[in-house]
């Protein structure tokens, strides 16, 4: 699934499955540092996320503030 398809909650879902993993004590070291990378990737696609519905809120508000003033 590449980043533009998945959404925030599905990469919050999968991130959380990768913590749980994580915990577990007897997890091989490769698939450890998959599992890193992956929720490196993850955490990027929510942060991005967030970024956007931030600058779209402030865009709506701005909009919004404007036209009471008018």
């Amino acid at each position: 699934m590449s980043e533009k398809q998945i959404s925030y909650n599905k990469a919050f879902e999968e991130l959380q499955e990768i913590l749980e993993d994580i915990k577990g004590q007897n997890i091989d070291i490769d698939k450890l540092a998959a599992k890193v990378k992956r929720a490196r990737e993850l955490i990027g696609i929510c942060e991005k996320r967030i970024k956007q519905v931030e600058m779209e809120v402030k865009e709506v508000t701005k909009t919004f503030s404007l036209k009471r003033e008018k």
